[in-house]
């Protein structure tokens, strides 16, 4: 989460106006994250709630791909998954404007997310991601992964001449792994509805307990498998990715596995989708810390804190690491 886009309270309380939210109390933007505005919203004497996150949708969320998420947080809550539903104004719309921007107002969801989660979290982690991923079996949405493969190479180029700015060896490692990739990427395995961007912040815990997944603007149809190796890119490392934690690896995976079976194939896939994952978190990474103004409250991110998850993933010596 972040912001971009600046929002008055005069202009915060009319677009209120139309929901039973009650009276606006306080709002305040949230920093972390990189993709959309964020505000937690506190309101009084509503029948919704009073509390809530109101996103202003930025960047690389097509407007015309919010339907495809908002029915999807409604078919996982109808399905037992905790994710936050969308709030509908009076109308019964959900998606509405504000500051020029797509804007939603989303359920608050108590609960914190974690920057060093405890193998037991990680395995709580690994079931909630199975369980949804059971729960889209008979979901009929479809999006395509637009943070794909196919986008790498485009994403990579945009950052031309000034990798410089970052590392000077990273140009050569990115150009390495897309050719790499280009030609060994896995293909015909079981797709399904994924997540697409499972990182501890946007699981929300109590204690050891998940009580909340959020942030689903990346999500697409694609190979479940990607999405537990996306998963696993994320939480098995330490935020600067020179430190990978076994236990909590094999916790994540017990945890996935006890509620959802990979096939053979499937886990034969997971080092190169891995590889994949930490690739496609660098050059977002990149592009970002490239292009992110200086006047957006965001705290931008290091792309190198994946370049060295890449450069664990692809070591042959941890060929084995899935299993």
């Amino acid at each position: 989460m972040a912001v971009y886009t600046h929002v008055s309270a005069e202009m915060m309380a009319r677009f209120l106006r139309d929901y039973d939210t009650g009276e606006l109390i306080s709002f305040k933007g949230i920093a972390e994250g990189v993709e959309n505005s964020n505000f937690l919203v506190e309101t009084r004497g509503g029948k919704d709630g009073h509390r809530f996150i109101l996103t202003l949708y930025e960047k690389r969320v097509d407007p015309g791909d919010l339907p495809f998420f908002m029915a999807l947080l409604d078919h996982l809550a109808e399905r037992g998954c905790r994710v936050p539903r969308a709030i509908a104004d009076r109308n019964g719309v959900q998606i509405r404007e504000l500051a020029g921007r797509p804007a939603c107002l989303i359920e608050f969801l108590e609960g914190i997310s974690l920057t060093s989660p405890s193998p037991a979290q990680a395995r709580a982690a690994g079931e909630a991601l199975a369980r949804m991923h059971h729960a889209v079996a008979d979901f009929d949405g479809a999006r395509p992964n637009s943070m794909g493969l196919a986008s790498w190479h485009e994403l990579a180029g945009r950052c031309d001449g000034q990798w410089q700015q970052i590392d000077p060896a990273l140009e050569a490692l990115v150009e390495g792994e897309l050719a790499f990739l280009a030609e060994h990427w896995p293909q015909n395995l079981p797709q399904s509805v994924i997540h697409a961007d499972l990182f501890p912040d946007n699981v929300l815990m109590l204690g050891d307990s998940v009580s909340g997944l959020i942030d689903f603007y990346f999500s697409c149809r694609d190979a479940r498998a990607y999405d537990l190796a996306v998963t696993h890119s994320a939480w098995c490392f330490s935020p600067d990715g020179r430190q990978f934690d076994s236990a909590v690896s094999d916790a994540l995976l017990q945890g996935y596995h006890a509620n959802l079976k990979l096939t053979p194939q499937e886990i034969a896939a997971l080092p190169i989708l891995a590889r994949g994952s930490a690739l496609r978190f660098t050059l977002s990474r990149a592009y970002d810390w490239i292009n992110t103004p200086p006047d957006a409250l965001v705290t931008r991110k290091d792309p190198m804190a994946f370049a060295r998850r890449l450069i664990f993933y692809a070591d042959p010596a941890k060929a084995g690491l899935f299993g």
